[in-house]
């Protein structure tokens, strides 16, 4: 019987580095795989050439700036010119890695697209339905990432490191020698990697965003600032506001160029509307359901119950009220260690 083929999307990291040589190990004819996202040359895709070398793989570099540019950075640029703070890591994700890559990868002969991304896909013998489960190592789970996901693309995609943990991943590369087993892992947005937003958008766009006016609750003017689309809704750092208390970004409103500030008291909310939703369970909700959602990558999964709308949107209630619901953001919704779904913040009540 032929080997199944897999292509390994390599980042030059040292996950994605050990997603490459489990798969082979599990008797996978292996390619590797780099996207070119930004022009320029990279160390990290060379780190990603070395490792396929030592394992004897061939290595693809694949030119996906132009895609990258349209489906995440205009993105991201139009979601701040909106009012909204989106997830970059997630367009990435829906339309690049796992929507270019995998055309790429089938293109290729091979049955399945291997990254390093801490999560697990598991196949319901009853419906015949592919599931995301959060990594063994929760500290490391990706799986608010990954609940755009597509049936199609599940049944098309492996992920090794979903029953690791970062250090027995560490140590593999250490053994294998790989020559990023002790590479640290990167943490911001590729593309901003200072994360200065709004200096990003300014000179990517060309464009002067002008000074406007800060408003309390009561819509008295209390300062001025530098651009609402340089703000985030839950921001106190770099507000420049001696208000006699903290202050907070509570919201913007983009055609009048004025951002609202007010306590953190006045951040908390319960409910939300999100719609561009994803299941995996079921292709849509038709009932009431009870579970648990965050709202945002680094928050704790909390208690909510969530109601279908006609339109296809949902709404999100939480049993307690949370903190700097945002719009842009992604609300994943799960049951346990399994992903019921997710989709885009539109509203915050």
């Amino acid at each position: 019987m032929e080997a199944k083929k897999a292509l390994i999307a390599m980042s030059g990291g040292v996950d994605s580095s050990v997603a490459a040589y489990l798969t082979q190990q599990a008797g996978f004819d292996c390619i590797g795989g780099t996207m070119k996202l930004l022009c320029g040359t990279s160390g990290d895709a060379e780190d990603a050439r070395a490792v396929a070398t030592r394992l004897g793989m061939d290595f693809h570099m694949l030119d996906m700036t132009g895609e990258f540019r349209r489906e995440v950075m205009d993105k991201f640029v139009r979601c701040y010119e909106a009012g909204l703070t989106p997830n970059p890591c997630v367009d990435c994700n829906r339309r690049l890695k796992f929507g270019a890559l995998l055309d790429a990868a089938l293109e290729l002969g091979c049955d399945y697209v291997v990254t390093g991304h801490y999560c697990r896909i598991e196949k319901d013998g009853a419906t015949g339905r592919y599931g995301l489960y959060k990594a063994v190592d929760t500290a490391k789970d990706q799986s608010y990432f990954l609940y755009t996901l597509t049936q199609h693309q599940l049944a098309h995609t492996r992920f090794p490191l979903g029953e690791l943990s970062k250090e027995d991943a560490r140590k593999i590369a250490q053994v294998q020698g790989f020559i990023n087993a002790h590479k640290r892992d990167s943490q911001d947005i590729c593309f901003i990697p200072d994360g200065d937003y709004l200096e990003f958008i300014r000179h990517y766009t060309g464009k002067d965003y002008p000074a406007g006016d800060f408003l309390d609750v009561d819509g008295k003017v209390v300062g001025r600032h530098n651009g609402a689309i340089g703000y985030t809704r839950g921001q106190r750092k770099g507000l420049g506001l001696a208000m006699g208390q903290p202050v907070y970004v509570l919201g913007k409103d983009m055609d009048n160029n004025t951002v609202t500030v007010g306590s953190n008291d006045s951040l908390f909310s319960r409910e939300l509307i999100a719609d561009d939703w994803n299941f995996f369970p079921f292709d849509r909700l038709t009932a009431p359901l009870r579970c648990k959602a965050k709202a945002r990558s680094r928050m704790a999964e909390q208690p909510a119950t969530v109601y279908p709308m006609a339109d296809g949107r949902v709404r999100v209630v939480f049993d307690e009220p949370q903190r700097a619901l945002t719009t842009g953001q992604a609300v994943v919704l799960y049951e346990g260690d399994a992903v019921l779904g997710g989709g885009t913040i539109i509203q915050v009540q």
